[in-house]
């Protein structure tokens, strides 16, 4: 088992010598302000549980990505996002295989997940090209505002023992699982964007207790780097339990991802009421509407990556319009691709899979006329859902990922960095040179979810619209309504008679 530790502290916090301490036994970190990632490596043949060992060899890939629905800070090089919740990427080697991930996303993660197969439950995402498509073959998103990773880690991967096991994964912002068939190996990283306590970290990140066993440390802080498309990092470097001081690196690399200035952000609202056609309104900051600050040859596109469950959808055949009226009223360029549950008449409880993605271009104002806020509207509608005693029903929408997508340079490579993270669901949507810039979505909420209260059939026991009552109600009309027309089309066929009698005889 390898495990990489990296803080990553802001430019303006300070750091002095005696805030590490590296022994031939472990490394003691003393109130430490920075970010936070840790990154634990295994060989499947490492893994003690067999049944993982097992789905995982019918699988060519599986990418899982939850992140917490509380606000979290993003800094470069972890300057990337998805949606709040859990999302699966996966590809089995063959068809038929790999329905086991259901079973396997319950026991990580919580028995309260509704899945029930790869053909049932996940969608198929689009292929824009494929020339360059990297995307999973099924994808599948979830609600989950806790889990209990932290747990299975402990009983299944480290076993009690490690510097995995020592990290405390139940307060990480994000979390990612990554599986491919050509490595053998699973890779768990976790991202903290603050430090739990007011102090900072403090913590003693001990030497492994088996020879094959690794425990990288790594201190960093960011630097201007030279080239528009790099990240430059600085600070020390140790191996626990192999290297006596640690040791001063200074490396820069091209990065997929890249944080926008603070100032750089988006909010999300519904207005009231919603009524069963909310629009989502986002709302972004001048300083999320400039231009990135990309390569000169660059082009860029502000987007924003919708992810709705199946109660609520868009109009796949009213979003993709080329009417320049719509698209400039609600300040869309297009609807660039939509995968999932986008039928328009099934109510909630017909839709087998778990929703639908969305991805938008926006508009942005033109040069020299940035408003203080601009506004996207997005309309959607909801699925008929289940009655209920109040008459409502809550349902949550997460708030989607805006970023500019930057075209890179033809000699741009992305895959020397070590910190690069893909497979987001998103970015499998846009060339492997492709940069994109995160939005911040808006701090100041407590929540990056919006919940809506959805109209729906009140249930009154005993009252005239109860369950029972409509349920007679409607069988009766569809009885009654059948009668009708086999008496209309009875009365039909003998006024035809009829006509046909007195015809003939006439004729004679």
């Amino acid at each position: 088992m390898k495990t990489r530790i990296t803080y990553l502290q802001p430019p303006s916090s300070p750091f002095t010598s005696t805030q590490a301490s590296l022994s031939p036994s472990s490394l003691k970190i003393t109130d430490l302000d920075a970010a936070k990632e840790v990154r634990v490596t295994i060989d499947v043949g490492e893994i003690h549980d067999d049944e993982v060992r097992e789905l995982l060899s019918s699988l060519h890939e599986v990418h899982i990505r939850w992140a917490r629905e509380d606000p979290y800070v993003i800094v470069a090089p972890f300057g990337s996002r998805v949606s709040a919740g859990l999302g699966v990427g996966v590809t089995p080697l063959s068809d038929g295989e790999g329905d086991g991930v259901c079973h396997l996303l319950r026991r990580m993660f919580g028995a309260g997940i509704e899945c029930r197969g790869l053909k049932d439950s996940f969608t198929t995402p689009p292929i824009l090209s494929t020339r360059f498509a990297s995307t999973s073959t099924y994808q599948f998103h979830s609600s989950l505002p806790e889990h209990n990773l932290g747990a299975y880690i402990t009983e299944n991967i480290c076993r009690g023992e490690g510097a995995a096991c020592a990290a405390d994964w139940d307060t990480a912002d994000s979390i990612d699982v990554d599986f491919d068939a050509v490595s053998r190996a699973l890779v768990v990283s976790g991202y903290w964007g603050q430090p739990v306590t007011p102090e900072g970290w403090t913590e003693e990140i001990r030497a492994p207790g088996k020879d094959r066993d690794r425990v990288e440390v790594g201190l960093l802080g960011t630097e201007k780097a030279v080239e528009a498309e790099e990240i430059k990092v600085g600070g020390l470097l140790g191996v626990v339990g192999v290297d006596r001081e640690l040791k001063p690196t200074l490396f820069s690399f091209p990065s997929r991802h890249h944080v926008l200035p603070a100032e750089a952000t988006f909010d999300v609202s519904f207005p009231r009421p919603t009524g069963t056609h909310p629009t989502m309104t986002i709302s972004l900051s001048p300083a999320a509407l400039e231009y990135p600050a990309a390569p000169d040859d660059t082009t860029c596109a502000l987007h924003a990556y919708l992810t709705l469950p199946s109660y609520i959808f868009g109009d796949k055949y009213q979003l993709s319009t080329d009417d320049p009226l719509f698209l400039e009223s609600h300040h869309l360029v297009a609807l660039r691709a939509v995968s999932g549950a986008t039928d328009l008449e099934a109510p909630d409880w017909f839709v087998p899979h778990w929703g639908s993605n969305w991805l938008l271009e926006l508009a942005t104002p033109p040069d020299g006329q940035v408003p203080e806020e601009w506004n996207v509207t997005v309309p959607l509608h909801l699925r008929y859902l289940r009655p209920s005693e109040s008459g409502y029903r809550s349902a949550g929408v997460p708030w989607p990922v805006v970023f500019w997508a930057c075209t890179a340079e033809e000699g741009t490579k992305m895959g020397t960095n070590p910190f690069d993270r893909v497979n987001l669901d998103w970015d499998g949507m846009f060339g492997p040179r492709t940069m994109f810039y995160q939005v911040h979505p808006k701090g100041d909420k407590t929540r990056h979810v919006e919940e809506l209260d959805v109209p729906v059939l009140r249930l009154e026991e005993g009252g005239f619209f109860s369950s029972k009552t409509v349920e007679l109600g409607t069988m009766a009309a569809i009885v009654l309504g059948l009668l009708w027309v086999l008496w209309k089309l009875g009365s039909v066929a003998r006024s035809s008679g009829q006509k046909k009698s007195d015809k003939e005889k006439k004729s004679q």
